[in-house]
């Protein structure tokens, strides 16, 4: 399935508009990736757990999202977005989203 963060596909035609589709995970810290945190954030550099965490909360946001899409019909997704919002202390939610259209075969 196709899908970009713009509103056409070069070289498609959309020729029906099925409505929002969306993705999302709530993922937690845990307390060995916040040890490992603490101390990277006092001699600085990239928190690669964190960057793991959110790499695989994005991709299943994105497969969940393209789920949905296969369920209503949908040939590809326009205009995917993504958002995150605090669900409690140390745990967020990541949402992928867009519209799901059919494309002229």
């Amino acid at each position: 399935m196709i899908y970009v963060t713009t509103e056409t596909i070069h070289g498609k035609e959309i020729t029906e508009t099925l409505g929002i589709v969306r993705g999302s995970t709530v993922r937690a810290r845990n307390i060995g990736r916040d040890i490992f945190a603490g101390l990277k954030n006092i001699i600085g550099g990239e928190i690669s757990e964190y960057t793991q965490l959110l790499a695989d909360s994005r991709e299943q946001a994105i497969k969940r999202m393209l789920d949905d899409a296969v369920r209503v019909g949908a040939d590809a997704i326009v205009n995917v977005r993504f958002t995150t919002s605090t669900v409690m202390q140390g745990a967020a939610e990541m949402l992928a989203y867009g519209t799901a259209v059919k494309l002229r075969q």
